[in-house]
């Protein structure tokens, strides 16, 4: 079996195609360097967050409080997505055994089954917002520029996964497990790797069916509030945030500046967020740990276009270009970029 880097370039996911911003080699190399306590301070304050706020929703069961309290938890949840990238770069952690022992935690709270969103990142980082081949799978709110619209509404409001639940990443994993190749399997893993993801779809599935016994056998919707429905009522938040890294820009370029959106959050968000919000910076330099992206992004700020001052601004751009995109799918918001400069 390919090793994930040998797939990395058999794939022509190849970021030396990509322009790079100037930056000093050894500015990069500190900020590059990666730490197991930065690492357990935010997984220990991450996961102490869902314990206390899942707490509260506990103790007020049947009070609306309780409702309250599974939103504000349900929402934190969410943020497991960002911890599922971060050890997926094995960026969060020095220590290769803790990213990825939370690799696969973050991979089951966020509903993706780990392999398959192992090789499909890899793709997405080499052909960003791409429709060539190979395709790039990761796109938050779909490759379907005329939908955009439905698409986001479809993941800010909870619970609306489950109505259209075809198009779910769930669904997807039990098409896996039922050992339907599905178009990502095709375009996105190798063969001899299909098996595996076939069969850590069937665990995903055989955890979903036992908390759903779980509830039914103690007559309780808590199992499946705590541990199955989360990403389905939790997601308006993060899905917010997520949503800016690609929306409305420009499609088939080798340059982020022009695929990827660069902001600044509150420090709330920006935690829960693992800095994502620095995303054209990661994607020029996916090594740097994302405690890490702020400053880089301060060496490389005159090199970028004007980055948006939170999330507001960021939608200033994105909801007239993505409804401009219905009509017009070839239209997209250009950015204001420097001059080039050699890398």
């Amino acid at each position: 079996m390919y090793s994930y880097y040998t797939y990395f370039f058999i794939m022509d996911v190849k970021l030396e195609k990509w322009h790079r911003c100037k930056v000093d080699i050894e500015v990069l190399k500190e900020l590059s360097k990666k730490s197991d306590i930065k690492g357990l301070q935010h997984v220990s304050v991450f996961f102490g967050l869902l314990l206390v706020t899942g707490t509260l929703a506990y103790i007020t069961w049947g009070t609306w409080w309780s409702a309250f309290w599974f939103l504000v938890y349900g929402n934190i949840y969410g943020f497991s997505n960002p911890l599922w990238h971060e050890t997926g770069h094995k960026t969060a952690f020095q220590s290769k055994s803790l990213n990825e022992f939370f690799y696969y935690v973050s991979s089951y709270l966020s509903n993706f089954e780990p392999l398959r969103w192992r090789y499909t990142h890899f793709v997405h980082h080499g052909n960003t917002y791409s429709t060539e081949n190979p395709f790039d799978h990761e796109i938050e709110y779909g490759n379907n520029l005329k939908e955009t619209p439905k698409n986001l509404l479809m993941n800010l409001i909870p619970f609306m996964e489950l109505i259209y639940f075809k198009k779910s990443i769930a669904y997807e994993i039990i098409q896996h497990a039922l050992g339907v190749k599905t178009k990502v399997m095709q375009d996105c893993i190798p063969e001899n790797a299909q098996s595996k993801v076939i069969f850590n779809s069937r665990i995903f599935v055989a955890i979903w069916i036992a908390i759903i016994l779980w509830s039914l056998i103690t007559l309780s919707w808590l199992p499946v509030l705590f541990f199955l429905l989360p990403k389905f009522y939790g997601r308006t938040l993060h899905k917010l945030v997520s949503f800016t890294q690609h929306a409305g820009l420009a499609r088939n370029i080798k340059d982020h500046r022009y695929t990827t959106r660069e902001m600044y959050l509150n420090p709330i968000l920006s935690f829960l967020y693992w800095k994502m919000e620095y995303h054209v910076t990661h994607h020029m330099f996916p090594t740097v740990p994302s405690y890490n992206l702020d400053k880089l992004h301060h060496h490389i700020k005159d090199q970028l276009p004007r980055t948006n001052d939170g999330l507001i601004d960021a939608y200033k751009e994105i909801l007239p270009a993505i409804m401009k995109q219905t009509e017009d799918t070839s239209y997209f918001f250009k950015k204001e970029v420097p001059e080039p400069q050699n890398a």
